[in-house]
């Protein structure tokens, strides 16, 4: 059978390589899966010269000379939260917004209540039935998709880790996936640990959903253990963790140094603080992604520079959550300066919130600002934040994160050739001054468009968004106790 060649001629060409190129007038050719070429329209069109004249008749050219060309984009730290979009910040809030509090991320973190709610996730993810799961996991994944992202590293979900692996494959997208994992909390009034659930049992769901990412033949699943939080860890399911990760030869990811009031809770209920944690149960190495780590004391610093530990925070979802990850401490930039891979993600939420592109612009301009320097974080580097680094920090950057020859042609385009890039040079700067995910107009994944003209190639969003209402709804009367008659005039309300 002869594989399908496509021809994308003329854009101006991000490859997001480690030399940070810029191809203001390039092309990049797709063969079957892979990347064949990328350079100049002239270089490019000499491979297509040179491919299987089979191959050559049915070559498929796509114009992009109004747009960019953009690695598809790499979500690294990520949580399917919209099985809570009726109470989670969602939509039992009133339409004004002055009355609004401080959340339990702001302020610090209240301690308690993030430890409690976490741990209550699990009973939850139990609860919700398989056809719930999967129409949630497939409209969760869709939004990200459609922003541009061919890549979700989960670091824990409000969702069935089975039914969320189905959902990528049907949706075509990459997934490493987990599971919500978890095996104590922190009470209120206490100065030690409660545990909530087996650690033999937790240990095994991972194993299985690992030993079920084993056998995918089609290169778009991996399985990478997490823990929900470090607050809700025992030394036992750490310790059990890091045996996994060593067994298997996969990374780690967990969530640390996230809020101000973290290392005062984990001493008082674990004797240390979070990374140290970490280091004394074999989890803080290169394969380590440590999501957020902005709290953290100078020795923890030395050890994360040492292990060379991979950074994933979230820019975008810092303000609206009432969190202050990057400008109270300033600890990830400096990390970043000293050398660890940084690599920016979208966190959760339980509606559509900062996706990689306004996250993008996120660091763009707070870590500029932060240093009194516009060359701090240049467009170039957060696109890189956005695509090779994190693909890097997902153990991944062997097949994804540039626009390289060899590669998986994964790849965004995006309409460059309205008012607001009118005669600047760098069209990624216009970009991230003002455009956004809903800018998206084609998405690739391994050489198959998935998103054409913003909109998706092969399924109706409607279905999406209809399957995806319906499991709301009947996860949220039953397990949640929201009464019935308050979901369904909710849902009556949203056009279909």
């Amino acid at each position: 059978m002869t594989e399908r060649a496509v021809l994308i001629e003329g854009g101006c060409v991000y490859p997001a390589d480690r030399s940070d190129s810029v191809i203001s007038r390039g092309s990049v050719l797709v063969v079957g899966e892979h990347i064949s070429a990328v350079g100049s329209v002239e270089e490019v069109r000499s491979a297509v010269a040179g491919l299987d004249v089979a191959v050559r008749d049915d070559l498929e050219v796509v114009d992009a000379r109004a747009m960019m060309v953009l690695p598809g984009l790499v979500n690294g730290h990520w949580h399917d939260m919209f099985a809570m979009g009726f109470p989670l910040r969602g939509a039992l809030r009133p339409a004004a917004d002055r009355a609004d509090e401080i959340g339990f991320f702001g302020g610090g973190g209240d301690m308690h209540t993030i430890s409690r709610t976490f741990d209550s996730f699990g009973g939850l993810i139990e609860a919700m039935t398989p056809d719930e799961a999967y129409a949630i996991a497939q409209y969760s994944m869709w939004t990200q998709l459609r922003g541009g992202v061919t890549t979700i590293g989960d670091v824990g979900s409000l969702n069935r880790p089975h039914e969320m692996v189905r959902a990528a494959l049907d949706l075509g997208i990459r997934y490493s996936t987990t599971t919500w994992a978890g095996d104590a909390v922190c009470p209120l009034g206490g100065d030690r640990y409660e545990r909530t659930r087996d650690t033999d049992s937790v240990l095994s769901e991972v194993e299985d959903l690992l030993r079920q990412c084993d056998s995918d033949t089609t290169g778009r699943i991996r399985c990478r253990p997490s823990i929900a939080y470090v607050t809700n860890m025992t030394d036992e399911l750490g310790l059990g963790f890091a045996d996994l990760a060593r067994r298997h030869n996969v990374g780690f990811a967990t969530h640390v140094g996230a809020v101000r009031n973290e290392p005062e809770l984990l001493r008082t209920y674990y004797g240390t603080t979070g990374v140290r944690r970490l280091h004394d149960l074999g989890l803080l190495n290169d394969k380590l992604m440590a999501a957020h780590c902005a709290f953290v004391d100078d020795e923890e610093r030395r050890l994360l520079l040492e292990a060379g530990v991979h950074i994933s925070h979230s820019p975008g979802k810092y303000g609206p959550a009432g969190e202050s990850a990057i400008t109270e401490t300033g600890a990830v930039p400096a990390l970043r300066r000293a050398g660890l891979d940084v690599s920016l993600s979208t966190d959760g939420a339980s509606l559509p919130n900062a996706g990689m592109v306004e996250t993008m612009r996120a660091a763009w301009l707070a870590y500029n600002e932060m240093a009194a320097s516009q060359i701090e974080v240049l467009p170039t580097d957060a696109l890189a934040m956005a695509t090779r680094l994190a693909a890097k920090g997902l153990q991944w950057s062997d097949e994804l994160g540039s626009l390289e020859p060899g590669k998986q042609a994964d790849l965004v385009l995006v309409r460059a050739d309205d008012w607001r890039y009118v005669l600047n040079p760098r069209p990624l700067e216009s970009f991230l001054w003002l455009g956004g995910s809903a800018d998206v107009d084609t998405v690739m994944v391994a050489g198959r468009t998935l998103i054409a003209g913003g909109e998706p190639v092969g399924v109706s969003y409607a279905e999406l968004r209809d399957g995806y209402l319906d499991a709301l709804g009947s996860f949220t009367t039953r397990c949640l106790r929201v009464p019935g008659d308050v979901v369904g005039g909710i849902l009556d309300g949203v056009a279909r």
